[in-house]
C-alpha cells in the first residue's frame, strides 16, 4: 500500500475514533490505540517511516504540554508525594517483571532487564491526554498525577541509559543547549509572543516546535532522550502560559487535531496479532507481572496522598506507552530481544494503556459527586470542551 493510501486510511480511522470517543465517553487515545491495532493487523500494515517521525514528534509535544500544565508552587509543596508515588511505580514492576522474564520465561539477563524497563513505565502521553479531554488537568488530582508520572518515566530513562546506552560526545552540546533553552525561552517568549503573536501564521507555535526539534536531534546524536529537557522546558513555560491561555489552547489544538492521533495509532499498529495468539499465556503472565505490582505498590501511597481519588490515581499510574515502546524498540534494534519478545512487550504496553484507563474513566472518575460509592459503576461522562481563554 502506498504512503498516500495509508495516510488516507489512517485519516478516516482518526475521524471514526473521534466520533466513537464522543459517543461512548471514553478517551479518544484509547480508541485510537485499539483502532491502530485493528487496522495494522487487518490490512497487514507495517509502520511507515513518515508515521514513525510524526509519532515521535507528537510524543515530545505531549511531554512539553504536560510540563506546561504542572503547577510549580503545588509541586514544590507536595514533592514528596510525587517522588514517592513515581519511584514506587517504577521499581515495583521493574523488579517483578525482570524476575518473571528471567526465571519463569527463561529470558537472558539483558532481555529480562529490557522487559522490566519496558513494563515499568507510566504513560505521560496517555495520562495527559485523558486529563485534558476530561478537564482534570487543571485540578489538583490531575497535577499530582502528571508530576508522579514524570518521576516514573525519568526513572525508566535513567535505567535504560545506565544499563544499556553509552552517551556520545554529543551529550555536552545536548546539555548546554537544553540549559540555554530552559533559561532563555521564558525570557524570550514575552517579547517574541508580544510582537509576533495573535497571527494566523502562529509564529509562537513555530518557535516552540523549533526548540523541540533541536532537542530531539541533539538527544538522538547524544544517544539520549529529549523527554527530560522537554518536560522541564514545558515546566518553566507554565508560568508564562498562565497569563497566555490562548497560546496554550492553540498548541493543544494543533497537537490533538493532528499530531497525537498518529502517535496513538502508531502504538497500536506495532502489535502483531499472530505473535500474540501463539503466545497468549506469556502475554497474560507479562500483563499480570506489570499490573499487579503497579497496583499493589502505588495504591497505599495514593490513599495517603491523593484520597479520595486513590483508585483513579493508581489505575492511571499503571498505564504505559511512550517509553515502554521506546525501550522495546531499542532492545529490538540492538539485537537484545527478538521479534516475538518485542511483540509481546508492545502488546502488554498497549493493553496497559487501554485497560486501566477505561476502568478509571468508567468507575472512578473524580468528577463524580463525593457522596457516590467509589466502587459503584459510574455512567460515562461527556468529554469537556477545551477551556476558553481566561
Amino acid at each position: 500500500m502506498s504512503d498516500i493510501a495509508i495516510a488516507a486510511l489512517l485519516a478516516v480511522t482518526v475521524l471514526l475514533a473521534a466520533t466513537v470517543s464522543v459517543e461512548i465517553g471514553l478517551s479518544v487515545a484509547l480508541i485510537e490505540l485499539f483502532a491502530g491495532a485493528v487496522v495494522g493487523n487487518a490490512f497487514d500494515l507495517t509502520v511507515p517511516s513518515w508515521l514513525t517521525f510524526i509519532g515521535s514528534f507528537a510524543g515530545i509535544v505531549l511531554t512539553f504540554l504536560a510540563g506546561a500544565e504542572v503547577d510549580i508552587p503545588q509541586l514544590r509543596r507536595e514533592w514528596r508525594a510525587s517522588v514517592s508515588i513515581g519511584l514506587v511505580s517504577f521499581f515495583a514492576p521493574f523488579a517483578v517483571v525482570g524476575l518473571v522474564c528471567y526465571y519463569a520465561l527463561d529470558w537472558s539477563r539483558r532481555q529480562a532487564e529490557i522487559g522490566g524497563l519496558a513494563l515499568s513505565t507510566t504513560s505521560l502521553a496517555v495520562v495527559y491526554a485523558v486529563l485534558v479531554e476530561t478537564g482534570l488537568n487543571s485540578e489538583l488530582v490531575g497535577k499530582r498525577l502528571m508530576s508522579a508520572t514524570f518521576v516514573t518515566d525519568i526513572a525508566t530513562v535513567t535505567g535504560l541509559t545506565l544499563l544499556f546506552i553509552t552517551p556520545t560526545i554529543w551529550v555536552i552540546p545536548f546539555a548546554v543547549v537544553s540549559v540555554a533553552m530552559i533559561v532563555g525561552l521564558p525570557r524570550l517568549a514575552t517579547g517574541f509572543f508580544g510582537r509576533y503573536g495573535n497571527r494566523v501564521i502562529e509564529p509562537e507555535i513555530k518557535l516552540v516546535f523549533a526548540c523541540l526539534f533541536v532537542l530531539m536531534w541533539l538527544g538522538s546524536r547524544a544517544h539520549s532522550q529529549a523527554a527530560l529537557p522537554v518536560f522541564v522546558l514545558g515546566l518553566v513555560m507554565s508560568t508564562f502560559y498562565d497569563s497566555h491561555r490562548l497560546e496554550q489552547d492553540r498548541m493543544r489544538i494543533v497537537a490533538f487535531a493532528f499530531l497525537t492521533p498518529f502517535f496513538f495509532l502508531k502504538g497500536g499498529m506495532n502489535v502483531s496479532a499472530g505473535a500474540l495468539w501463539a503466545n497468549i499465556g506469556v502475554l497474560g503472565l507479562l500483563f499480570l507481572a506489570k499490573m499487579v505490582p503497579k497496583l499493589g505498590a502505588v495504591y497505599p501511597l495514593a490513599q495517603r496522598y491523593t484520597a479520595p481519588h486513590a483508585a483513579f490515581t493508581t489505575l492511571l499510574m499503571s498505564t504505559g506507552l511512550t517509553f515502554g515502546t521506546i525501550t522495546s524498540l531499542y532492545g529490538l534494534s540492538a539485537g537484545i530481544i527478538d521479534r516475538t519478545q518485542f511483540s509481546l512487550l508492545i502488546a502488554v504496553v498497549v493493553l496497559s494503556a487501554i485497560v486501566p484507563t477505561a476502568i478509571a474513566q468508567r468507575r472512578y472518575d473524580p468528577r463524580v459527586a463525593a457522596d457516590l460509592d467509589l466502587g459503584a459503576p459510574v455512567p460515562p461522562a461527556p468529554v469537556r470542551p477545551m477551556p476558553a481563554e481566561e
